[in-house]
C-alpha cells in the first residue's frame, strides 16, 4: 500500500500484503456480477459449454473444484500415475519423433527414411500395407491392398532393402501388423537372422490388434480363438527372444479418426486392453507381463484442453485396470499419439500445419512417450520431402525451441485440467462398464454399439459445423476461392502389382528342386508343430526361400469361422462442405461460370458492410462467385443491377430498420421481371419474418443458420447439385 510522508509524498511500503489488502471474491459472488453483465439471458446458456463428451465447462474454475480429487496431491511417478510414470518426465526421456512414412516401394522407403532420421526423427515407424498385415504374398492379393498404407512385404528380401544400413540398436523400431503379429515377426526374424542381428537388443514393438482391425474393416479373417492363440504364441516367443519389442497394440486413433469422442476413443479402447488381459490371462500369462507388452495408440485432436485431459485420464483408468487386475507394481502405460486425421481438410490444406501443431502441443503436455505429427497434404496421399519435413519440424521445434522436453506435467495444479482430467477419466470409466456388460469390446462390435455411439456423436458434430458453431477455418468460414487444390499424390497400385507379382513370380521360380522341395518340407513340419516353435520355425522356412502367404497358411490350416461386425464409418470433420466445394469447381470446369450470388446492398456502407460482409463469407464456404457492388440508393438501382449481372440468387443487405421499407418493393422488383430468382434476406429480424416472407423472401441467413442446408439446397436449386 502507499503511505503519505511528512512532505506531502507517496511511497510504496517496503512489503506488500495483497491477501490481506483485497479480499479474493467467492465464486457466487463473480457469478452474481456475471449475471448482472448478461442483462437476462440465462448464465448457463451463454457460458457454460456442453461437450461431445457430455461435459459441462464452466467459465471460471476455482480451489473448490479440485478439492475432491483424489490424485490432486499426488507426485510424478507415484499414485495413479496421472502426472507420468517418472518422476522426472521428459527431463529423463525425451518423446520419440516416430514419423509413418507410407511408401509402398521398399527402397523409397529406405531412402526417406534414411534421409529423416539424419534430420531429427529418432524411432523408426515401419508401416506394412494392408496385404503384408493380412499375412497375403502381393501376387496372391487384391491389386487394391498391395502398397496401401505402406511397403509390401513378401518375404525377407523385401526388409533388406527397406532397412538397409538401419541401425536397429540405436534407434527403436515399431510395426504395426494387423490382427496377427505372427507371419510378419517370422519375416523379420529371419531377415535378422540372416543379417546377423540381434534381436534381443531390438527396442520398440511388433503389434497384433484384432479388435481394432475389426472395428475399421468389418471383417477377423480368422476366429477369435486363432487371432488370440497367435497372440500368445508371439507373446510367448518375445519374452525369450525379443524383450525389448512389445507385440500387443491397442489402436485408439481407429475411434478416434472415425469421429469418436476423447471419452469413446478412451473407453473403446481400455475395453480393447481388458478383452485382451481376459483373453491372455486365461492362457495361463500373467497380467502384468500381458499388460507389459501392450502399446496404446491415441488419436490426438484440436481441442487442446480436452486432448491433454484424455492422456492424462488413460493412465489413471491403466492403474485402476491394474488394481482391478490384482497388480499393484503398476507397469508403465507406453502410449504413442498420432496428429488427426479426422480434422484435416482438403481445401487451405496449409491450416493443416496449425491443426497439427496444437494437436502435437496437446500430446506433449499430455505426456506421450511417441508421437507421428501428420504431413499438411496426408488428405491428398502420399506426403513429399517437404510436408515430411515440415511435419518432423513440428515436433523438433517443440522439442528444441519451447523446449517442451524440460516439463513434467506442466499442467499440473490448475484447477480447469485436474478437474476435466477427473471427468474424463469419471466419463470413460462408466462407458467402459457399459461394454463389459455387453460382453466385451467384441460383442459390443458385433451388437453395433461402438458404431452407433461414435454415429451420435458424429450427427451432433455435424451439426455444430453446419451452423459453424464450430469454425473448420479455410472451410465452412474464412474460404479461400482463388486457391488451386493441390494434386494427390497416390500409389499407382496398377502398376505396383504388377511390378509386386512379377517379382514375386521370379522369387519364386529361381533356384533349384532342393530348395523348393525344403520349403515343402518345412512347410508340412510347421502345420505338424501346432503351436511349438511356429516363429522359429517359419523363420527358417523364410530363410530358405518361403513367403509370408505360405507361412499364415501353414499355421492357420483350420483358421476357424472370421468375425464379421458392421465396420466403423471413416470420415474428416470437414468433408460435407469439401463436397460443396467440389460441387460448385466442378459447374465451373464444364459451365466456364461458377454458381453466383449478387450482393444487393442497400444504403451507405455503414448501413450495408456488416451483412455484406457475412454474406460474401456465408456463400464462399459453398463455392460461390459473389459479386459485392458499392452501396444503391434505390430498389429500382438494385434490381436493374442484380437482372444485369445474370446470377440467379440475390441477398439483400441493410438493417432491420430499413428493411420494412426496402423489401417489399426490391423484392417485387426482381420477381416481376425473374420469377425463377432467388432472394435472400442478411439477417433474421422475429417480427418482420413473415412479413418479408410474404413479400416473396425465400431465404434468411444469420448467425446461427444452418449453413450447410442453405448452401446445398441452393446449389441443388441452381442445379450445380443434380
Amino acid at each position: 500500500m502507499e503511505s503519505e510522508n511528512k512532505s506531502g509524498e507517496f511511497k510504496l511500503e517496503e512489503q506488500l500484503n495483497l491477501a490481506a489488502d483485497f479480499t479474493p471474491p467467492t465464486y457466487e459472488e463473480w457469478k452474481k456480477v456475471a449475471e448482472k453483465d448478461l442483462k437476462g439471458v440465462p448464465f448457463e446458456k451463454k457460458l457454460v459449454t456442453k461437450t461431445l463428451e457430455d461435459i459441462k465447462l464452466n467459465p471460471l474454475y476455482t480451489r473448490g473444484d479440485i478439492e475432491d480429487i483424489k490424485f490432486k496431491d499426488e507426485l510424478p511417478g507415484t499414485g495413479s500415475f496421472v502426472r507420468g510414470f517418472t518422476a522426472s518426465g521428459y527431463r529423463g526421456k525425451e518423446w520419440e519423433v516416430c514419423q509413418n512414412i507410407p511408401y509402398a516401394d521398399a527402397e523409397e522407403f529406405n531412402a526417406a527414411l534414411k534421409h529423416d532420421l539424419e534430420r531429427g526423427q529418432t524411432a523408426i515407424s515401419l508401416t506394412l500395407d494392408k496385404a503384408t498385415q493380412m499375412g497375403l504374398d502381393a501376387d496372391y492379393a487384391g491389386k487394391e491392398i498391395v502398397g496401401k498404407g505402406g511397403i509390401s512385404v513378401s518375404a525377407y528380401r523385401s526388409l533388406n532393402r527397406a532397412l538397409k544400413d538401419i541401425d536397429l540398436e540405436k534407434y527403436p523400431i515399431y510395426v504395426k501388423a494387423g490382427f496377427s503379429a505372427l507371419p510378419f515377426i517370422s519375416v523379420f526374424n529371419a531377415w535378422l537372422k540372416n543379417s546377423n542381428k540381434d534381436i534381443s537388443k531390438l527396442k520398440g514393438s511388433i503389434e497384433a490388434d484384432p479388435v481394432s482391425w475389426l472395428a475399421e474393416n468389418g471383417e477377423l479373417p480368422v476366429s477369435e480363438e486363432t487371432a488370440f492363440s497367435e497372440m500368445n504364441t508371439v507373446l510367448d516367443w518375445a519374452k525369450t527372444n525379443a524383450p525389448g519389442l512389445r507385440t500387443i497394440g491397442i489402436n485408439g486413433a481407429v475411434w478416434h479418426n472415425a469421429g469418436a469422442s476423447a471419452v469413446q476413443e478412451l473407453a473403446f479402447s481400455m475395453a480393447t486392453a481388458i478383452e485382451y488381459l481376459k483373453n491372455l490371462s486365461e492362457k495361463g500369462k500373467d497380467i502384468k507381463d500381458i499388460a507389459s507388452s501392450m502399446r496404446f495408440t491415441f488419436g490426438t485432436g484440436t481441442f487442446y484442453f480436452m486432448e491433454i485431459a484424455k492422456f492424462r485420464a488413460a493412465r489413471l483408468i491403466w492403474t485402476n485396470i491394474m488394481k482391478a487386475f490384482g497388480v499393484n507394481d503398476i507397469p508403465a502405460m507406453k502410449v504413442h499419439a498420432e496428429t488427426s486425421k479426422f480434422s484435416q481438410t482438403e481445401y487451405d490444406p496449409y491450416v493443416n500445419m496449425l491443426r497439427t501443431t496444437t494437436e502435437a502441443f496437446s500430446a506433449v503436455v499430455g505426456g506421450v512417450d511417441s508421437m507421428h505429427t501428420n504431413a499438411f497434404d496426408e488428405v491428398f496421399g502420399l506426403p513429399d520431402e517437404f510436408s515430411r519435413r515440415i511435419s518432423r519440424n513440428t515436433q523438433i521445434i517443440l522439442n528444441e525451441e519451447s523446449h517442451l522436453n524440460n516439463l513434467i506435467d506442466p499442467v499440473g495444479g490448475s484447477y480447469y485440467v485436474e478437474k476435466l482430467t477427473e471427468e474424463v477419466a469419471e466419463k470413460t470409466w462408466e462407458l467402459t462398464g457399459k461394454i463389459d456388460d455387453l460382453g466385451g469390446i467384441i460383442q459390443a462390435l458385433r451388437d453395433n454399439f461402438p458404431q452407433s455411439e461414435i454415429e451420435t456423436v458424429n450427427a451432433q458434430r455435424n451439426k455444430e459445423i453446419a451452423k459453424r458453431k464450430r469454425v473448420i477455418v479455410g472451410t465452412n468460414m474464412y474460404a479461400n476461392l482463388t486457391e488451386v487444390k493441390k494434386e494427390k499424390r497416390m500409389v499407382d497400385h496398377d502398376k505396383f502389382y504388377r511390378m509386386r507379382s512379377e517379382y514375386l513370380q521370379k522369387f519364386r521360380t529361381s533356384g533349384d528342386n532342393t530348395k523348393h522341395q525344403q520349403v515343402l518340407e518345412k512347410l508340412q513340419e510347421l502345420v505338424d508343430a501346432g503351436g511349438e516353435g511356429l516363429i522359429e520355425k517359419g523363420s527358417e522356412i523364410i530363410i530358405t526361400g518361403g513367403t509370408i502367404g505360405e507361412i499364415s497358411k501353414a499355421v492357420r490350416p483350420d483358421a476357424g469361422n472370421p468375425v464379421c461386425v458392421i465396420p466403423l464409418k471413416f470420415t474428416r470433420a470437414s468433408e460435407p462442405f469439401e463436397e460443396l466445394r467440389d460441387a460448385s469447381a466442378f459447374y465451373k470446369k464444364e459451365t466456364g461460370k461458377a454458381p453466383g450470388i449478387f450482393l444487393a446492398n442497400m444504403g451507405s456502407l455503414k448501413q450495408h458492410k456488416g451483412r455484406a460482409d457475412f454474406s460474401r463469407g456465408f456463400f464462399e464456404a459453398g463455392g460461390f462467385d459473389v459479386t459485392y457492388p458499392a452501396g444503391f440508393k434505390t430498389p429500382e438501382e438494385a434490381a436493374d443491377a442484380f437482372l444485369a449481372s445474370g446470377n440467379e440468387i440475390t441477398v439483400i443487405c441493410s438493417t432491420d430498420d430499413t428493411y420494412p421499407e426496402i423489401v417489399p418493393a426490391l423484392v417485387k422488383l426482381i420477381k416481376d421481371k425473374k420469377g425463377d430468382a432467388t432472394v435472400v434476406l442478411a439477417g433474421y429480424p422475429k417480427d418482420q419474418v413473415e412479413a418479408h416472407k410474404e413479400a416473396g423472401v425465400d431465404e434468411f441467413i444469420f448467425l446461427g443458420a444452418d449453413v450447410y442446408k442453405i448452401l446445398s439446397g441452393l446449389l441443388k436449386k441452381t442445379g450445380v447439385i443434380k
